[in-house]
């Protein structure tokens, strides 16, 4: 069984003692999931609408937002060992809700991997035209990341260790080749080549680019062997992503007056900068699909009770986004990529919530994590949960003062705290786990 879990990566149940991670390999890989070729695009686009000032303070502001809320939630995944759609089910979600942040993991994220891939393979036609069409590129780049990703956290965390340090170097290399040209006080003190945005927007704009990585960043830190190995990769990690990648970013757009990273990149470096495309993309794109896989094995879990493999599924996803890529259609699925984005927030709020103030399932955790087992059951369904989630999405999505992420997160939790003191906040019907029923038959002789 542990065997069996361990192969899978622990997709349904919690991560055992022997299978986690030191703290700075897996630093290396929040590192390479926040320094991705889209960290490069959000600072050129801070940088042409901001001075340097004030996109620098909005890269500060919009770090803070996604450390808080990924070392909470990272703590609560390290100490339960639990993926962030299988931890939801003690959380607030219940199995039905659960199922759901699932889906939403699973449905925003091969979308996210195949617009990463598409944003590639444009790149790689590009800088090579005639040697391939761009939908050939596409296929390419999502099976490679794909044939990664089956090989699970190991093979994510080979690919990190080979990706971050040479990612760096070349975007060192295209830095200063590109402001060899430039002064660089001028550049800092000059003012937006382009129209201007507030630091109250750009924050938004950086706290809304990683809020989804923020929301499943369980499922990095169950790997992690305690409290103080979240925080210190997090720090770490996001804030040398944010601001080695941003604050380039930044500078970049100030020298090229322009907000087009990519191109700035690819024309002042040649093939040097082909492989940042390639390198950038690979590390986020990674965790898109693992993370996707995790939360569709959840969702047919507990929708149709079958416990598929990881690995079957990753390669279905893989090869499900790549078509897509390939096929162009994915620029359908912007709208509702935005409207998930939106969606995310609350799931972090509940969960907070309930883990730390309401803790109505919390002694179901407490009582089964030294055997390593999950709880026998879980509530069915959570009506206020629902409810709250979906109040609190709107709201974030109609409300367009302050930073909508955030908004969002914050209704939520006050939402659910309130509903839990009224005594609102309860479960209809009860299901047995996947650990449980497999021990029914053995209680039964």
């Amino acid at each position: 069984m542990a065997h069996t879990a361990h192969a899978d990566d622990f997709a349904l149940s919690r991560v055992t003692p022997s299978a986690q991670k030191p703290w700075f390999g897996i630093a290396v890989q929040r590192f390479g999931q926040v320094s991705a070729l889209s960290q490069f695009l959000l600072g050129a686009t801070l940088g042409y609408s901001m001075t340097f000032a004030n996109a620098a303070l909005a890269l500060v502001l919009g770090s803070i937002i996604l450390e808080v809320i990924m070392c909470v939630v990272g703590i609560i995944g390290q100490k339960e060992g639990l993926n962030t759609a299988l931890l939801a089910r003690w959380t607030g979600f219940g199995e039905i809700g659960a199922s759901l942040v699932g889906l939403a993991i699973g449905i925003s994220l091969i979308g996210w991997f195949g617009i990463q891939s598409a944003i590639s393979a444009e790149s790689l036609d590009v800088l090579m035209p005639g040697v391939m069409p761009a939908w050939g590129w596409s296929l390419i780049f999502g099976l490679a990341v794909t044939a990664i990703v089956a090989f699970g956290f190991k093979g994510m965390q080979m690919l990190a260790n080979i990706t971050v340090p040479l990612f760096l170097i070349l975007v060192g290399w295209s830095v200063i080749s590109e402001l060899s040209n430039h002064s660089l006080i001028s550049l800092v003190t000059s003012p937006a080549p382009g129209p201007t945005m507030s630091v109250w927007t750009g924050t938004g704009i950086v706290a809304g680019g990683l809020i989804v990585g923020a929301i499943i960043t369980a499922d990095m830190t169950r790997f992690n062997r305690s409290r103080a190995d979240v925080i210190k990769q997090t720090v770490v990690g996001v804030s040398l992503g944010e601001f080695v990648i941003g604050l380039a970013g930044v500078l970049l757009a100030h020298a090229a007056a322009s907000g087009n990273i990519v191109a700035i990149v690819t024309s002042s470096i040649g093939f040097v900068g082909l492989i940042i495309v390639i390198t950038g993309t690979l590390k986020i794109n990674d965790w898109n699909l693992y993370s996707s896989s995790l939360g569709l094995i959840n969702f047919i879990s507990t929708t149709f009770n079958k416990n598929l493999n990881r690995v079957t599924i990753t390669v279905v996803l893989g090869v499900v986004g790549s078509i897509l890529a390939a096929a162009g259609i994915l620029s359908q699925f912007t709208g509702f990529l935005i409207i998930l984005g939106v969606a995310f927030p609350p799931i972090a709020g509940i969960m907070v919530a309930e883990y730390f103030v309401v803790k109505k399932w919390r002694g179901d955790l407490d009582a089964t994590r030294e055997a390593g087992t999950l709880p026998t059951s879980a509530p069915r369904i959570v009506p206020a949960t629902i409810i709250i989630w979906v109040l609190s999405a709107g709201i974030g999505y109609f409300v367009t003062w302050g930073i909508p992420p955030i908004l969002a997160l914050l209704t939520s939790m006050v939402l659910y705290i309130i509903a839990g003191k009224l005594g609102w906040v309860r479960g209809v019907g009860s299901v047995l786990t996947i650990q449980a029923q497999q021990l029914v038959p053995e209680l039964t002789r």
